[in-house]
C-alpha cells in the first residue's frame, strides 16, 4: 500500500507530525524530492528531535527510511543529522536508512553561491530571501548535468567519473571567478573531499527504486514524504 503526504498551501503545514504518527504503522518512509532547506521537529516526551533531511520515520526503529533519486543531498548536513540523533539514542545504520545512488549531491560551493548571490541582489534590495542552503543551485546543476551523483562516489577511481569531476570544477571555477570574483577551487581538494563521503556513507547507498519496487510488491506500507507545500513546488 502506497501513502503520499504532501503541503496543500506553501509549507509548514505541520507534514512531518503527520508523517512521524502514520510511520508508526508503515514500513518505509521516504523522502523523494527537496534537500534541507526546510525540515520538521518531533517531540517525543522531553526531546525534540529537528530533521532537515532524514524523514521523521527514522525515529521508529523498525521503519526502513529511504532518501530518494529526486533529492539533492547535502552530505556533510547528512552526516551531522546523522550523528545528531545518534547522540539522543537513535540508531541509524544500513538497514533502516537507505541513500539513492542516483540522488544528486548538493556540492560545498553550491551554499557559496548561494551567499555570494543573496548578497549581491541585497545591495540592490532585490534579495530574494533564500534560506542558503544551495538548493537552486543544486537543482540547476543537476539539469546542467555539472554536478556528480550518490553513486559516483562508489567509483571514484574510474576515468569517466573522474573526467567529469574535472570538468565540473573547471566550469564552476569559471562561474565563481567571473561572476563572483572568487578563487579558484582545488581539485584535489574536492576529491580528497569525496573520498571522505565515499567512506562515511558506502554502506547506505543503494538502489532504492528497486527496493521500494519489491517492497510494493510484497505488500508493505510505503510512505511518501513531500518536503514542501504543492503551491510552492
Amino acid at each position: 500500500m502506497l501513502t503520499v503526504v504532501t503541503g496543500i498551501n506553501w509549507g509548514d503545514e505541520g507534514k512531518g507530525r503527520v508523517i512521524d504518527l502514520l510511520a508508526e504503522k508503515a514500513n518505509v518512509v521516504a523522502r523523494f524530492q527537496g534537500g534541507d532547506n526546510a525540515g520538521h521537529t518531533v517531540v517525543v516526551g522531553k526531546e525534540k528531535y529537528v530533521m532537515n533531511l532524514l524523514p521523521s520515520g527514522i525515529l521508529h526503529p523498525d521503519v526502513v527510511c529511504v532518501l530518494g533519486p529526486g533529492m539533492v543531498i547535502d552530505l556533510e548536513e547528512l552526516l551531522h543529522e546523522m550523528d545528531s540523533l545518534r547522540e539522543k539514542g537513535i540508531s541509524i545504520t544500513p538497514r533502516n536508512l537507505k541513500i539513492s545512488d542516483k540522488a544528486t549531491i548538493s556540492m560545498p560551493w553550491h551554499r557559496i553561491q548561494d551567499e555570494l548571490e543573496e548578497e549581491r541582489l541585497s545591495g540592490s534590495g532585490r534579495a530574494f530571501g533564500s534560506t542558503k542552503r544551495g538548493i537552486a543551485y543544486a537543482y540547476s546543476d543537476k539539469y546542467r548535468k555539472k554536478t556528480l551523483r550518490i553513486g559516483d562516489l562508489l567509483h571514484l577511481e574510474e576515468p569517466e567519473v573522474q573526467d567529469r569531476i574535472s570538468m565540473i570544477l573547471e566550469a564552476k571555477n569559471l562561474e565563481l571567478a567571473g561572476c563572483y570574483h572568487q578563487e579558484p577551487m582545488s581539485e584535489s581538494a574536492f576529491r580528497f573531499w569525496c573520498g571522505g563521503m565515499a567512506e562515511s556513507l558506502r554502506d547506505y547507498i543503494s538502489d532504492t527504486g528497486t527496493f521500494l519496487e519489491n517492497e510494493l510488491k510484497e505488500g508493505k506500507r510505503v510512505l511518501l514524504e513531500a518536503q514542501l507545500g504543492a503551491m510552492r513546488d
